[in-house]
């Protein structure tokens, strides 16, 4: 079982306002959760509403504007309300690079799989691989049609 996924995406856009995209709380609502409840913080446990599909409570554990944004989560476990910390749980992160022609690199990781239990870290792995391809193409939609 792999550890971690990658997923790499090109927008045409500032770093400034791709982090805003995926840091601001008004504007992370716009392509990933459908709502977002607390405070979307370092050291903070909000928690991301995807509708039908649950709720799920984060931990957000580093915001370097414009470059970096991370949280640790529960995959695979659509309703996981709680202390974050205190299970199991895999790290996301955000990366974004300039390019020399003013697009940027968005670099997605979410690792941690192994530590997961062994009755869930396959379903969650795959959810989550095919769940990062959805996402990451509604970020680059939002770029395109703003």
């Amino acid at each position: 079982m792999q550890d971690s996924i990658k997923r790499e995406i090109t927008i045409s856009s500032s770093k400034e306002r791709i982090y805003e995209a995926i840091a601001n709380p008004e504007m992370v609502t716009q392509w990933f959760p459908e709502t977002l409840e607390g405070n979307y913080a370092v050291g903070e446990q909000p928690v991301f509403g995807f509708g039908e599909h649950g709720k799920s409570q984060v931990c957000v554990v580093a915001a370097q504007p414009y470059e970096y944004f991370a949280y640790r989560w529960v995959p695979g476990a659509n309703h996981f309300l709680g202390d974050v910390l205190s299970v199991p749980n895999t790290l996301v992160e955000f990366r974004i690079e300039e390019q020399a022609d003013g697009s940027c690199k968005v670099l997605l990781t979410e690792c941690g799989f192994a530590a997961l239990p062994a009755d869930t870290v396959e379903a969650a792995f795959k959810q989550n691989s095919g769940g990062w391809e959805f996402m990451l193409g509604r970020l680059q939609k939002l770029f395109e049609t703003s």
